[in-house]
């Protein structure tokens, strides 16, 4: 079959760009704003020469910290088009994690908003580079951070020491031309694009780094496991800092000349009334954002009948959940995808005409163009299917490197290319995998090895249990034992002794939670990933356990890593 392209997505951008000129290419419902591929071309041209003018230029590292704003949108496209490198930073940071990020990646400039939820951007930065409020715009030094010399707000407002965007929208539209044209010819499809941070074992975040190779490819076959065309219209309410949001949909939905329907914050009502005002075809999110949606007092008063496909992933997906999908929210084709953010990030999905148990009991089969193998974790043997192991891939989607981080570069990509997932799944005779939990995610009970999914999906089928999270609580006697947290369901008034005593009569005993935990909401990333660490901790809390350090106790990978 071959790549897709060998563009850089730049280029790749223009062609489109001359294909589909005044099709809508982003749409942001709330606000009426819609911007046709032409329109949005023009934009990011200016701003690219802006950037330029500003002394940004091929190689250099421009953050943005924002949540999915407009123009978030415009700094992806202008600096892959400048050939400089997207740093996106999570919007749920605070000074701690930006400064690692800032130092870390060698950031040349960042661009912000205001705020988000409970974090002032801009007072974040004025404590962190008090420089800022001295320095002239563009000329900042800084004593703690001595790579970064401009500082942008993502609006029209003026910040001391800050270019707004209009200022630099002006600059570009004055700009060179022939700079920019020079620029968008020097980049190559191997130069590195984007710069995603990861929770790594070790605490520090590492700087994933994706190439335009990588990630444009990636979202183009993720495209065709939904069979878009010119015809879609995706409604994205995940971030776009998180390959989601950046990959599956904007790049997926790119390389197909659909249409991008953009959520800028996760509301279950917004996104309702989105897919509703638009005709969406397809519609993305993690498993409690669809679960939020179905859930809501509101849902029937939307009319979600132009939905078919879509991508659930980001944690697995309860069977009852993708039911529900399927029927009640008119998505009879939706997918799962699967992946981590060091291989671009999907490496397999399952297809439109999967049969439903395919869909819901697998993450599909390899995405063409990559290898998949599921390997013995002691010995590095390739297990027959159905034996469970860690799954690795190897193909033109494997990052470049953790940025600055050779050893952990060398530890996650082996020596004949192979990208280890730290994931364990099996396979099947036809090639379809199966995701079983991390390697430190397995609850060891007494010996016994006790996968989390296989408790989750049992409690999903009790009545009274909304969403269920299983992890594993320290034990004296049996090392680690289970510990399940339950969402209710409205109105259900079940107690810790109904759920054990439906778990003991239907599964094996050494499987059924020894505790059980009532919460209205689960610890989550900014990506909607559950963080099963903290939960970890939250039982230990709870229960006053004092016991020494137990798999995967202080590990947040084994939350954060995990699925695309």
């Amino acid at each position: 079959m071959g790549l897709h392209t060998e563009l850089a997505i730049g280029a790749y951008f223009e062609q489109k760009v001359a294909e589909r000129g005044d099709a809508d290419f982003i749409v942001y419902p709330d606000r009426d704003l819609r911007w046709s591929y032409r329109a949005f071309n023009e934009r990011v041209d200016a701003l690219a020469k802006g950037l330029l003018a500003i002394g940004i230029g091929k190689g250099d590292h421009v953050g943005i910290w924002a949540r999915n704003v407009p123009d978030w949108l415009t700094f992806l496209f202008a600096t892959a088009k400048i050939g400089a490198v997207l740093v996106t930073v999570n919007p749920v940071y605070k000074s701690h994690e930006l400064a690692y990020v800032i130092k870390q990646s060698d950031m040349k400039a960042l661009a912000i908003i205001d705020a988000f939820r409970d974090v002032d951007y801009v007072q974040i930065l004025r404590d962190l580079v008090p420089e800022s409020r001295t320095h002239e715009r563009g000329r900042l030094e800084s004593a703690e951070f001595p790579m970064l010399k401009s500082l942008v707000y993502l609006g029209p407002e003026k910040h001391r020491g800050f270019y707004s965007m209009p200022e630099l929208l002006l600059l570009g539209e004055h700009g060179d031309d022939d700079a920019l044209r020079a620029a968008l010819a020097s980049t190559v499809n191997t130069d590195v694009v984007n710069m995603q941070y990861t929770s790594g074992t070790t605490g520090f975040p590492k700087g994933v780094m994706l190439t335009h190779r990588n990630i444009l490819n990636n979202g183009f076959f993720i495209g065709e496991r939904q069979k878009f065309s010119e015809k879609d219209r995706v409604c994205l309410p995940v971030p776009l800092f998180h390959c989601f949001g950046l990959v599956l949909g904007v790049l997926a939905t790119l390389t197909h000349g659909g249409t991008l329907v953009m959520v800028e914050s996760f509301d279950p009502v917004m996104v309702l009334a989105a897919i509703q005002k638009e005709r969406c075809t397809a519609v993305y999110g993690v498993p409690t954002m669809f679960i939020a949606e179905l859930a809501h007092p509101m849902f029937d008063l939307f009319d979600l009948s132009s939905l078919r496909t879509g991508i659930m992933a980001g944690s697995p997906c309860p069977i009852e959940t993708m039911k529900q999908v399927m029927e009640r929210m008119h998505c009879p084709e939706i997918t799962i995808a699967y992946g981590l953010t060091e291989a671009s990030p999907v490496f397999t999905q399952t297809s439109t005409d999967d049969p439903i148990e395919r869909r819901v009991e697998t993450v599909g089969r390899a995405l063409p163009e990559i290898e998949v193998k599921v390997v013995d974790p002691e010995t590095g043997e390739e297990c027959p299917p159905g034996v469970p192991g860690e799954l690795c891939c190897r193909g033109y989607n494997v990052m470049k490197g953790y940025y600055k981080m050779p050893e952990a570069t060398a530890a996650a990509i082996d020596a004949d290319g192979w990208l280890h997932s730290g994931d364990l799944g099996t396979v099947d005779e036809e090639g379809y995998y199966r995701i079983t939990g991390r390697i430190k995610d397995m609850i060891i009970r007494g010996g016994e090895n006790i996968y989390p999914r296989e408790i989750e999906e049992f409690l999903y089928t009790m009545p009274g249990v909304q969403d269920v999270q299983v992890v594993g609580v320290p034990d004296a006697k049996y090392g680690e034992v289970v510990g399940a947290f339950i969402k209710k369901a409205p109105g259900a008034d079940i107690t810790e002794e109904d759920v054990q005593e439906y778990a003991r009569a239907r599964i094996a005993r050494y499987k059924a939670p020894k505790y059980v935990f009532f919460v209205d909401e689960f610890p989550m990333t900014a990506s909607g990933k559950i963080q099963k660490y903290k939960l970890r901790e939250m039982a230990k809390e709870m229960l006053g356990i004092q016991i020494g350090v137990f798999a995967g106790e202080n590990d947040p990978s084994a939350a954060e890593g995990g699925t695309a």
